[in-house]
């Protein structure tokens, strides 16, 4: 048994230090407040920003909310819904949506767009901003966890997969499913409960720990039925 639980230790220091030296490729969701930006600390789906309120999406290749990639270029609630007029019961959501790069992109895939796009959503003034994402931007795409996969369809395939440092695929994407419904409890910055959002590393360790001990209750079990 000794052994056993020393395979199990071995296991469980390998996948944790392979998961902290690979990344992650998945959304990340921005606060504005005046000229910079800030990692959110809520998911869209709870988020419910203010009339004048600028909020931002980045696709990128990060390993944790700590480097996560900010999206680029300067943004405004002036100038992002100067076209768009208050109305009484509504409010105006300025939205950034940054596609990243093509270092960033899956395999096979290319951004939509090379420079962020911005959007003014004029949405229900209690929406939370997976509401007005969903209304400037489907389709939307999410996993079984309702993790927000791909905005605009963007990417095609994939959601908060590990990859290595070279940007290549680790482990494969979680099942997903199409939908484009902004109710959905959809939370970009999360992804197995990461300190501020973000991946989280021991999701990967966890399920290695789970696959050891399975294997160390088999082992007993079969030395019970030989002894």
């Amino acid at each position: 048994m000794a052994a056993v639980l020393a395979a199990s230790a071995l296991v469980l220091t390998g996948a944790a230090g392979s998961a902290q030296a690979a990344g992650y490729r998945y959304w990340s969701f921005w606060d504005r407040a005046g000229d910079h930006w800030t990692y959110a600390t809520q998911g869209p789906s709870t988020a419910r920003p203010l009339d004048g309120d600028v909020e931002g999406f980045r696709f990128a290749v990060s390993e944790d909310s700590q480097d996560a990639t900010q999206p680029r270029g300067a943004a405004s609630f002036a100038a992002i819904c100067a076209k768009t007029p208050a109305r009484d019961g509504t409010k105006r959501v300025a939205l950034v949506i940054d596609f990243g790069t093509a270092a960033d992109a899956p395999g096979g895939e290319t951004p939509p767009s090379p420079a962020p796009r911005t959007a003014c959503a004029q949405v229900d003034s209690g929406a939370t901003t997976a509401e007005a994402l969903a209304a400037v931007a489907k389709p939307l795409r999410y996993d079984a966890n309702a993790l927000l996969c791909a905005i605009a369809g963007y990417p095609g395939t994939g959601c908060g997969e590990q990859v290595s440092t070279d940007g290549t695929r680790t482990r494969q994407p979680t099942t997903t499913a199409e939908t484009g419904n902004s109710n959905s409890n959809t939370n970009s910055s999360t992804n197995g409960g990461g300190k501020d959002g973000g991946p989280s590393v021991g999701l990967f360790a966890g399920g290695a720990a789970v696959a050891v001990l399975g294997a160390a209750a088999v082992w007993q079990a079969r030395r019970r039925r030989n002894g």
